[in-house]
């Protein structure tokens, strides 16, 4: 399984096999829209993580213990992202795997850029001493580029 997601990444570098001597083609243009919409639903599915964790360090948890506000936010985030990335965002890629299994690969994908986001969220509220807003801007970056990396083709395959 995990051979075949390398197979397809090494496809889509290529530009898909229905791509012109230019690389670009069919196949270039849906990725393109695949990220857009990628984009739009993580861009949803970061203010539904924002409404989560921002109250919960301004008023509830000290700054320095921001990270604990981690895991309440990527829960709601990665449950409504699951159903904006599944029915949108990889809409018809993966047909054929969907269920229990998928939705397992998904939240440990989740998980993992859950994990990078609670250690970019520590390292800059616990060990550097930043508002606890500063390292969201990072955290959501680097975990947006890894989830789609994952989602794309290892889990909605």
């Amino acid at each position: 399984m995990v051979a075949a997601g390398i197979d397809q990444f090494n496809n889509g570098l290529r530009g898909g096999s229905d791509a012109g001597p230019d690389g670009r083609g069919a196949g270039s243009r849906e990725a393109v829209m695949q990220l857009v919409r990628f984009g739009i639903a993580g861009g949803i599915s970061t203010l539904i993580y924002s409404a989560v964790y921002l109250p919960l360090t301004f008023w509830v948890l000290p700054h320095a213990q921001a990270v604990w506000a981690v895991p309440p936010s990527f829960l709601v985030a990665v449950t409504c992202g699951f159903f904006l990335h599944s029915r949108w965002s990889f809409k018809g890629q993966g047909a054929h795997s969907s269920g229990p299994a998928q939705q397992l690969k998904f939240v440990g994908v989740q998980a993992s850029g859950m994990a990078l986001n609670a250690l970019v969220t520590w390292i800059g509220t616990a060990l550097i001493g930043l508002d606890p807003w500063v390292p969201l801007l990072p955290a959501v970056a680097l975990a947006t580029i890894i989830t789609f990396l994952l989602n794309k083709y290892l889990v909605f395959v």
